[in-house]
């Protein structure tokens, strides 16, 4: 079993199953912070701050971490306009207040009519005047950025649109395609490693779902772990010409 020096972690069914606890799970964090392991929860989510993401972990699974522990798509996602050119730093932003704030931490300024980019993610209070403004941004030569290519989520309702679904109606209005960061992406991989601060062959990508974590993972070139507790099934993953380099039915079964 070979041993990491890191970790980048999935939260929805990897960490937990919506609201349901998976015990394993908090006792794999646990373990890694007994030994001082680093990790990073790698997240496609773009609505909710780092803050809020500690918060809900700690009040609802008792898993308790700080906000150096949390990566989102938001963040991902400013850090790469952010590199992208010095010279650029207004944005026009579809979505939540996560990757609006996520975005404003990087020292952009918000502008409707002649941005530099237009980033869009989830945005539950999204209007036709967003899109309408998205658009003509776009059509006037702002970068088209998406936080992630997820088409639905999962809720207590069942399956929602995502960010994907906000994203797609602006990709077929302006018929570009967006740039993409989130999982599968190695965009929000690669901001993820630095972070970590390790080099690829010393860490593992630890997720439940084969097209977003393990693609993820595969596409970047590291290591994968799938665990069975959440959206990919073993009949599933054996179809795959590539397959993880673990598969656990529980994180129980790994030695960190």
């Amino acid at each position: 079993m070979k041993k990491y020096a890191g970790y980048m972690i999935d939260l929805d069914g990897t960490i937990y199953r919506g609201k349901e606890k998976i015990p394993a799970a908090k006792r794999f964090i646990e373990n890694l912070q007994a030994k001082n392991i680093p990790f990073l929860f790698v997240t496609n989510n773009s609505t909710q701050a780092p803050e809020k993401v500690v918060a809900n972990l700690a009040k609802n699974f008792d898993i308790h971490v700080t906000v150096d522990n949390v990566f989102t798509s938001a963040l991902a996602t400013a850090d790469y306009i952010a590199d992208l050119d010095n010279e650029k730093r207004t944005a026009y932003v579809i979505g939540e207040l996560g990757l609006k704030q996520a975005i404003l931490d990087r020292g952009f300024k918000f502008e409707e009519t002649t941005p530099d980019y237009v980033v869009v993610g989830l945005d539950y209070d999204v209007t036709y005047h967003k899109f309408e403004l998205a658009t003509l941004a776009i059509k006037r030569g702002a970068t088209f950025i998406g936080t992630n290519a997820d088409t639905n989520l999962p809720n207590e309702r069942g399956l929602v649109p995502g960010a994907g679904s906000v994203i797609a109606l602006v990709e077929c209005a302006t018929q570009q395609k967006a740039q993409y960061v989130g999982k599968p992406e190695t965009i929000i991989m690669e901001k993820a490693l630095k972070r970590l601060g390790l080099a690829k062959d010393q860490v593992a990508m630890v997720g439940d779902n084969y097209m977003t974590d393990i693609q993820a993972g595969i596409n970047f070139g590291i290591d994968t772990i799938l665990v069975y507790t959440g959206v990919s099934t073993k009949e599933q993953v054996a179809k795959k010409a590539i397959k993880p380099t673990v598969e656990l039915d529980s994180l129980d079964q790994w030695e960190v």
